[in-house]
């Protein structure tokens, strides 16, 4: 009587846990929400792994912060509309319905936002190819200043009075950009004019007094200083000297006045641009 009680109980949960399995609302039985369910938590599992493993492959590389947050966003959007595409599919959704709404939207949403869109391509381009760092003296899109920040929408400039400038991205990448602290090292060029009644040599002697006490010169190169142009009034030089990077407006500024104390002290005539007037008296009636 015991035993059959129990055989009786036995078929009778099996017979409810077969119901549910079997009951359906609209066509979608337990069976396949429980199965659904488990195809989601290992797709999860999956993408996390993917993830994980991309991450770490991107550390190696040793890209910039911003372009890594960027690719792994990337990443974990894509990962997660597959899953849903994968789950649609189980589902009996066809996948190409779900990929043409979400290419109607993306359309619909790259013209809405054509700007940003532009100032984030011109962002990864400065990301990949870096033509500049934070820190890095440049000049671009008739800008000049120290690249504080650089992010996928703007590069943060700050100037030498203290302003800082947002510039978008996509103005940067289709600019000319000029680096001045990539190299260790630069060059300073300056032109001073001279009187015609000076020497060259003394006018050369007098400049290298001035190179030969800057000590933010570099002996090599070695400083230059040659004749560059006869003019109206004057002999034009050009003086070329190396310095380290962070010394150069310091010793730009050094240099200028030192050249002209120094001319001062030799007597040499600094000519500026000037006309000569000659009367002729007319003997005629």
């Amino acid at each position: 009587m015991i035993l059959h009680s129990a055989s009786d109980i036995t078929q009778t949960a099996t017979d409810s846990l077969n119901s549910i399995m079997d009951a359906s609302i609209g066509g979608f039985t337990f069976e396949k929400f429980l199965s659904t369910l488990i195809l989601i938590v290992v797709c999860l599992i999956i993408r996390r792994i993917l993830i994980h493993i991309a991450g770490g492959f991107f550390n190696r590389l040793a890209i910039d912060k911003t372009l890594w947050n960027f690719l792994m966003s990337a990443i974990k959007g894509i990962l997660l509309f597959a899953i849903v595409v994968i789950v649609a599919e189980s589902l009996g959704i066809p996948s190409s319905s779900l990929i043409a709404i979400f290419s109607v939207l993306g359309l619909a949403i790259s013209l809405a936002v054509q700007g940003f869109l532009s100032n984030l391509a011109g962002g990864l381009m400065i990301l990949i190819s870096k033509p500049f760092s934070v820190g890095d003296f440049i000049d671009v899109a008739s800008y000049t200043g120290t690249v504080t920040q650089t992010s996928l929408i703007y590069t943060h400039l700050l100037t030498s009075d203290h302003k800082v400038i947002y510039i978008p991205n996509s103005e940067i990448s289709a600019s000319k950009i000029i680096n001045y602290t990539r190299q260790t090292e630069r060059r300073i060029e300056i032109f001073v004019n001279a009187s015609y009644d000076a020497p060259v040599a003394d006018v050369k002697n007098a400049v290298r007094e001035v190179l030969d006490t800057l000590p933010e010169i570099l002996s090599d190169p070695a400083p230059e200083i040659h004749v560059s142009a006869y003019q109206d009034s004057s002999i034009q030089y050009v003086v070329r000297g190396w310095v380290p990077t962070e010394s150069y407006w310091n010793a730009y500024y050094a240099l200028m006045e030192g050249i002209k104390d120094s001319f001062d002290a030799h007597g040499i005539e600094m000519n500026y641009p000037h006309l000569n007037v000659h009367m002729v008296n007319d003997t005629k009636n």
